[in-house]
């Protein structure tokens, strides 16, 4: 079971809106608290979605969820095209009122609640066998799709300009909230 899951995970998350985000937080911030954030949210989601099996979408409606989701990306699509200029005083300013391990939990847990990885993993452990195998194939797969995203995120800083690379991240983000906020409303109106 574990190994089927990490096979099944590792190969959903790929490429992912996930991955990107966690590449693009490698550019903002230092590669270690970008980890710890993204693992931790990983940790989180999975222990979520193991233990309340299929019950965590009757818990938070769907809508809501991605209203917030949506909202975050917009803030954060807002920030990473404000920010641009002087990135060392911006990394510092951001530092002092998010955190990078905090603002990489955030993103990562409100991108991914609810997303078809974390569904995925509910219906392995709903089926009631394995659980600890399910949790851990589950969470290394999504752990090594992040170290990778951050991993190339921060070698594509050193060949791409920064601007562009942030001016890119800033309307991937807004993309993500724009699409977030579109199923949100078409959720409600269904």
């Amino acid at each position: 079971m574990f190994l089927s899951t990490f096979g099944l995970l590792f190969v959903a998350e790929l490429g992912d809106k996930t991955q990107l985000m966690a590449m693009s937080l490698a550019h903002r911030y230092r590669a270690l608290p970008v980890i710890v954030g993204s693992f931790a949210a990983f940790f989180v989601l999975n222990v979520l979605a193991v233990l309340l099996g299929g019950g965590l979408a009757t818990l938070v409606p769907r809508p809501l969820l991605l209203a917030v989701a949506a909202l975050l990306f917009i803030a954060f699509a807002w920030q990473s095209w404000r920010d641009v200029g002087d990135e060392e005083e911006a990394e510092m300013s951001r530092g002092r009122r998010f955190g990078a391990v905090l603002t990489s939990f955030l993103l990562i847990f409100l991108a991914e609640l609810g997303d078809k990885t974390q569904l995925a993993m509910v219906a392995l452990a709903a089926r009631g066998e394995a659980l600890l195998a399910v949790f851990l194939g589950g969470t290394a797969a999504l752990w090594l799709v992040a170290l990778l995203g951050i991993i190339f995120g921060r070698t594509l800083l050193t060949r791409i300009p920064a601007r562009v690379v942030h001016r890119s991240a800033a309307l991937l983000f807004a993309l993500f909230g724009l699409l977030a906020l579109a199923e949100a409303v078409r959720l409600v109106l269904a």
